[in-house]
């Protein structure tokens, strides 16, 4: 729909077209591509604040590098709008985060400028590294075979994570191929929230050293005048001497070499920087880029968050489109209840992993800013953390992510649970999510904690169930507790002034079927463990219509399972059928393997209904669940067919 309205964007199709324009044609695609940028999102809604802090280094990468064969690697993926723009997928931009559109983050299936997915962040050095010592073995084998550059461009706060060290501290190391590895820190000083810890102080002090760079611009302008054996002599004494006014760089002592920091938005830096590095065989090298996310759209600057992530909005005013006022979202309701237990109580804390108003935690914060505690992009961290202030008495709550608590699960068993250790893990967006596709689906964390001795599994129905859930899990020591609810609005019922604690391992019946339709009527159970209740609901009214009223219970507990309640569904209905918003492996197992021990396997069909074993692209939450069969006329088609009566 724009093609058009700006000349020169208009004649890049692929990155190929950008390699024979001067410096100043670069810079006017970059205009033309930042305000491409904010039209499409603002149409879509979606990452833009740091699409638009690296709109001047994606067109420079893509005229310098020869892309796909070099390979430009987005740590995250939340800047790769522009980069997608450039690289053939234009004209379907506006079906970004859309149902059968483009994806909200690289993907490897998506184009061959993909060459990895990333959805998590710091992952990007690793795979760079990967693909550089492959390169080097590929062309030692085969003399045809050019190695390629590999570029892994990685944020400031996406750099504070362990897992960026771990791979920066193997490259010095990993042998021929690594030289060929260029990582390209966007240092905007934010990643979601503004960035914490020591690398964000660190990265500060080094970007206002004027006397490093003066001295680092004046030593190599020597050593460019001198003999070859002076050349190497002048080079040593300018890294002593660098060291001696500095103490260099944390990059350099990790084997990379350090250029910068370089103003990030001047494309006649860029450009013969970039040249610069992809003809030195001084590698790796980390090459120190200053940008500001949301630069060149005034509302973005402006914005606290520099609109990292918005809904549709008008491009003139930045006004953004949302949603017409409606019941709380769930993490309100926790962040609610949160607030209230710790004003009673000062031994509860609140840990999360650089997430602090996608958690709700911001609002602890404000109250509580000495027991608040934003470690950064650091779930292993985190959790072994809040572990560590468990030993000493206060009762931590770790809010992350369903999707982002997979990188900590080690921590979880070793440092937690394997201790009996009373961390609260409260653990937000778990089943699907929506427009953030597979890549941010909390799927699996009722399956990865369901098989942990020990650990006790809440999962609300609704949000007064939530806000009673929070109340237990605060005053619950005698082990690790989890409390996983979803993404998006409750049903918007009337809520209490605080939550109420319940029982450990207690479900309960939410509606009992009618007398005519027991055991030797083909009488129907559902039970539900999380918001399915609202479909199950539906789907016994549905059945109801057809003169088969069951029973649907709220399970409430996937550990410890409520033993008693399971028996008396088992024992009086024909069909057993378990709903839950995970993959196989969850709930519905723990329920087959009670039901199998006891022998009551034998005397009840039941059925499991799970996530389907694949991943689910993005769409809006209702359709993904269409598409995992776990609404209302699903749970309808499973019981008659369990009872083998026609639909």
């Amino acid at each position: 729909p724009s093609r058009g309205r700006f000349p020169l964007l208009d004649r890049v199709d692929y990155p190929s077209d950008l390699r024979n324009l001067s410096t100043d044609q670069l810079k006017q695609v970059a205009d033309e591509l930042r305000s491409e940028t904010v039209d499409t999102v603002s149409t879509t809604g979606g990452h833009l604040g740091a699409s638009l802090g690296v709109v001047e280094l994606t067109v420079a990468l893509h005229a310098v590098f020869d892309t796909p064969d070099d390979r430009v690697i987005w740590d995250v993926g939340h800047q790769a709008y522009p980069h997608k723009i450039l690289t053939g997928r234009r004209d379907r931009i506006r079906t970004l985060r859309q149902p059968g559109g483009l994806s909200g983050f690289t993907r490897r299936s998506e184009s061959e400028y993909d060459p990895f997915g990333a959805a998590h962040s710091s992952t990007s050095i690793s795979a760079g590294l990967g693909m550089a010592v492959a390169h080097h073995l590929r062309a030692e084998e085969d003399p045809s075979y050019r190695e390629r550059n590999v570029i892994a461009v990685i944020g400031d706060g996406s750099i504070s994570a362990g897992m960026a060290y771990e791979a920066m501290n193997n490259a010095a190391v990993a042998g021929p191929g690594a030289e060929r590895l260029i990582v390209i820190l966007n240092d905007n000083e934010m990643s979601i929230a503004p960035p914490v810890g020591s690398m964000s102080n660190y990265l500060s002090r080094l970007m206002s050293s004027r006397q490093f760079m003066g001295l680092r611009d004046l030593a190599g302008k020597m050593v460019r005048k001198l003999p070859d054996r002076l050349e190497r002599t002048a080079k040593k004494a300018e890294e002593y001497a660098r060291g001696m006014i500095t103490g260099g760089t944390l990059f350099e002592e990790l084997g990379f070499y350090y250029v910068g920091p370089v103003d990030g938005h001047d494309m006649s830096q860029l450009v013969p920087i970039l040249r610069n590095l992809r003809d030195t065989d001084k590698g790796p090298i980390l090459l120190h880029v200053i940008t500001e996310k949301g630069h060149g759209y005034k509302p973005a600057e402006a914005a606290g968050d520099k609109y990292h992530a918005v809904a549709k909005f008008n491009v003139i005013t930045g006004e953004q489109k949302k949603a017409p006022p409606g019941p709380p979202s769930w993490t309100n309701v926790f962040s609610r209840e949160l607030v209230s237990r710790a004003t009673t109580d000062d031994r509860i804390v609140a840990v999360t992993a650089a997430m602090p108003s996608g958690t709700g935690l911001d609002k602890f914060a404000k109250q509580f800013p000495d027991r608040f505690f934003d470690v950064g992009i650091a779930e292993q961290h985190a959790v072994t953390f809040a572990a560590g202030m468990a030993t000493e008495g206060l009762r931590p709550f770790c809010a992350i992510y369903s999707t982002f608590l997979q990188r900590a699960y080690d921590q979880i068993v070793h440092d937690v649970v394997l201790q009996g250790l009373p961390v609260r893990l409260a653990i937000d967006r778990a089943g699907l999510v929506g427009a953030d596709g597979a890549t941010h689906a909390g799927a699996f964390d009722l399956a990865y904690l369901g098989c942990l001795p020990g650990m006790t599994i809440m999962a609300p129905s609704d949000e007064l169930e939530l806000l009673n859930m929070t109340a237990t899990a605060a005053g619950f020591d005698e082990g690790p507790i989890a409390l996983r609810y979803p993404r998006g609005n409750g049903l918007g019922l009337e809520l209490p002034a605080s939550g109420s604690v319940i029982e450990i391992g207690k479900g309960r019946i939410v509606r009992e079927m009618g007398a005519q339709s027991g055991r030797e009527k083909g009488g129907i159970a559902i039970l539900s463990l999380g918001p399915r209740l609202a479909e199950a609901l539906k789907a016994a009214d549905q059945l109801t219509a057809r003169g088969l009223p069951p029973t649907v219970a709220d399970a409430r507990f996937a550990k410890p399972l409520d033993t008693a309640l399971i028996d008396q569904l088992a024992r009086n209905h024909a069909v057993l059928i378990t709903v839950e918003e995970g993959a196989e492996g969850g709930f519905g197992a723990l329920v087959a393997h009670y039901l199998a021990r006891t022998g009551l396997l034998d005397h009840v069909r039941l059925r499991t209904m799970t996530l389907p074993d694949r991943f689910i692209d993005h769409d809006t939450q209702f359709e993904q669940y269409n598409v995992a069969k776990l609404n209302a006329p699903d749970i309808v088609h499973t019981a008659l067919a369990a009872l083998g009566v026609s639909e």
